[in-house]
């Protein structure tokens, strides 16, 4: 039944190309994937497709062949239109979204038979909206986890059709639990689809008083005060003072921001008027040691500021 399915596929970065891998491995694959457009990438401003577009073209001809790519600017009438059309000479079963960037309105979401199936990597009503990963990381969480749901008009509200909870290693930095969690993800998928179009799943409504929610980061929220950041840092053996509360409390929280904001936004301070990526680094003995700065203008190296 699962395999007969006709459903299209939202979703534009890392974790819904992982996800969308399993899927079209697992002999699942869509009619139809819908992302973000090519954009410009890098100081030479290459145009490149979204990694969801891209797992896509890796593919085999004949795989290739058999998903259709849509990369709207935006979600107009003219998108609305198309999809319709689509819909028309061959209706879908169901959609799934994965980490989709744009809101879908009330009319695509009713569209299929089915509706359409969420993937959120975060155990729902906790982490609610666009960065449960990074929040769940700066939080010092010692679980997350990836739920399968009912989409509705509102962000990550719809009934959880199931989740399943996973561990954050003390290791695990934004890129790692991403892909722990989307691989979770896509195996909750393929576990879960057969059961719901059996009907052998009851959507469970979420517990809207639990529920949490996430921001996106700034630049700002990325920035290291230069002062703090040298409070914190590992000294030298000779140099070295007894730790206080509020310097290991800074440690950790800047510990946990370099692993939760690299790459992006970026986490960053000032030295000598220079701007300095910080890139990798580690809690030795309550204290701060980075493991891989970026000074503006040169390569990343393994060597800590002092």
């Amino acid at each position: 039944m699962l395999h007969n399915s006709r459903f299209i596929f939202f979703g534009t970065p890392e974790f819904a190309a992982i996800i969308l891998k399993k899927l079209i491995d697992a002999d699942l694959a869509p009619a139809a994937v819908v992302c973000n457009p090519d954009r410009p990438v890098g100081r030479k401003k290459i145009i490149t497709p979204p990694p969801v577009k891209t797992r896509i073209m890796n593919y085999k001809l004949g795989i290739r062949n058999k998903i259709k790519v849509i990369q709207p600017e935006k979600l107009d009438s003219e998108f609305h239109n198309s999809l319709f059309m689509l819909h028309n000479s061959m209706p879908f079963d169901f959609f799934i979204v994965a980490a989709y960037a744009k809101i879908l309105p009330k009319e695509i979401i009713q569209l299929p038979r089915l509706g359409a199936i969420g993937v959120h990597p975060s155990l729902l009503p906790k982490y609610r909206g666009p960065t449960p990963i990074q929040t769940a990381i700066l939080n010092g969480e010692k679980e997350t986890g990836a739920t399968v749901f009912l989409m509705d008009e509102k962000v990550d509200h719809g009934p959880v059709l199931r989740n399943e909870k996973l561990e954050i290693r003390d290791e695990d930095n934004y890129g790692s639990l991403l892909k722990r969690l989307a691989e979770l993800s896509a195996n909750l998928l393929i576990k879960t689809l057969p059961q719901y179009l059996k009907g052998e799943i009851k959507p469970r409504p979420q517990n809207g008083s639990e529920a949490t929610y996430t921001k996106k980061f700034t630049t700002q929220d990325a920035y290291i005060n230069p002062e703090i950041l040298r409070q914190v840092l590992r000294p030298r053996a000779q140099d070295r003072e007894v730790q206080d509360g509020a310097n290991l409390e800074g440690a950790i929280n800047i510990e946990r921001r370099i692993r939760a904001l690299n790459p992006k936004p970026g986490v960053w301070t000032i030295q000598d008027g220079k701007r300095i990526k910080l890139l990798e680094a580690e809690l030795i003995d309550g204290r701060l040691k980075l493991k891989k700065i970026q000074i503006e203008g040169k390569k990343p190296k393994g060597v800590g500021l002092s």
